[in-house]
Formats: structure tokens, C-alpha cells, sequence
């Protein structure tokens, strides 16, 4: 399936910088579709907006810790949800404990980025999760 430019994307940490960089080197690459949260518990809200808007998110750019609830508690809430099971899930983190990224695997995310990246190692992390 090729990359489509107007996949609903969401992207989540709980700094404004991060997530203004994120969402630009997505626009760089070419997306449009590009939402935002600054927790976990704010990305659930917005997950469920899009679902009844008939406007589902298919992709969601997560930093690891996250206010209130880490990403992997988010990604497990996520997979057990019938709507959202299948959303593929991009963990971005400065952080290389073997044993999060564990635990982040065993929750069903689809890739791993390290920042800072590049729209570039985005890009290829992002056609890799779709099997480009």
C-alpha cells in the first residue's frame, strides 16, 4: 500500500516544540492530515473524536514517557480496542533502556525511531512500517 498523503496522523509528547518538529517534518514528507496531543489521555479523546467523525487516525507518533500514562500503557489501551487495534504505532524516545523497548514490542508497536531524527529517517521508519 503506498504511503497516502492524506492518512490521518497523530502525534503525541508532552512537549509543544516536539510536537510542532514532528508535525513538520511530517508535512515535509508530504502529510496533511496531522493531528495532535499532549497526553496519553488526550491522544484516547482524539482517537475516539476521529472514530465518530468517520475520520480514523491510521498512524500515531508517540514519545515514550508521556504525562499520566507512558506510551506503552497508551499502546496496550489502544490494542485492546476493536477500533483502534490495527493503528500502526511509531515509539519515538532519546531513551535505549533494552528494557522499555521491550515492553513496547511485547505492546504490539510497529517501530522504533531515536531522536532527534530526520525527515528522511522518519520517512523510512514510516514506509518500513508499511511494508515499503
Amino acid at each position: 500500500m503506498p504511503l497516502k498523503a492524506s492518512m490521518h496522523i497523530l502525534v503525541i509528547d508532552t512537549n509543544s516544540t516536539m510536537r510542532q518538529n514532528v508535525k513538520k517534518l511530517l508535512s515535509d514528507i508530504g502529510f496533511k492530515n496531522i493531528k495532535e496531543a499532549a497526553s496519553g489521555k488526550k491522544a484516547l479523546e482524539v482517537l475516539e473524536e476521529s472514530s465518530v467523525t468517520q475520520q480514523p487516525i491510521e498512524f500515531i507518533i508517540s514519545e515514550l514517557e508521556l504525562e499520566k500514562m507512558t506510551a506503552i500503557e497508551l499502546l496496550s489501551t489502544i490494542r485492546k480496542d476493536p477500533k483502534n487495534a490495527k493503528t500502526k504505532f511509531l515509539l519515538m524516545t532519546g531513551d535505549s533502556d533494552q528494557q522499555k523497548m521491550m515492553q513496547a514490542i511485547r505492546a504490539g508497536v510497529n517501530n522504533v525511531v531515536v531522536k532527534p531524527f530526520s525527515a528522511d529517517m522518519l520517512k523510512e521508519k514510516i514506509a518500513k512500517i508499511y511494508g515499503q
